[in-house]
């Protein structure tokens, strides 16, 4: 066990690609600050570099991430995410992706859908047909973004997620 219990995130890797001429960064799991994420007695990290994050059990579900702003855009915000086949403890667990701009910006929120259902295989939450989006504010100092997936709220331990990575989309 590390003498930190939590994960701080590694920025100096995110991948940074163009679609569309528009930006798109990609948050592996080492670049995602993750509450107990260096104990192993509640998560796994990968070795590699393109390998999910496996929680093993939680109360208290908290992944982050931030990256400055270029510009007062429309972001598109998500998490691939899959179960192990031995996941539990996520009936009726309210599992939230939330955002904000600025260390004093308001958070924005949204209650993921069927997340009970997950598939083992990778999947984007929340879906591109109900997409979570932040828009960039103008004229404001601070253009951070801070996002994350959260399950603070039921105490209910919980495991067999795996973390795949997150992605910031420029709209």
């Amino acid at each position: 066990m590390s003498s930190k219990p939590h994960h701080e995130a590694d920025n100096d890797n995110i991948d940074n690609t163009k679609v569309d001429n528009k930006d798109v960064l990609i948050f592996k799991p080492r670049n995602l600050n993750i509450v107990w994420g260096n104990d192993n007695r509640y998560w796994r990290f990968p070795s590699g570099a393109d390998e999910p994050a496996e929680l093993v059990q939680v109360s208290w579900l908290e992944v982050t991430g931030s990256c400055q702003l270029k510009d007062s855009q429309k972001y598109q915000i998500s998490f691939k995410l899959s179960f192990k086949r031995d996941a539990s403890g996520w009936s009726g667990a309210p599992v939230f992706l939330m955002a904000k701009v600025g260390k004093k910006g308001k958070y924005k929120w949204k209650k993921l859908k069927d997340l009970d259902k997950l598939p083992q295989e990778p999947t984007e939450f929340p879906s591109s047909d109900d997409p979570f989006t932040v828009d960039g504010v103008t004229r404001q100092p601070d253009m951070r973004l801070y996002f994350g997936l959260y399950e603070v709220w039921s105490g209910k331990w919980k495991g067999g997620l795996r973390v795949h990575h997150a992605t910031v989309k420029q709209l």
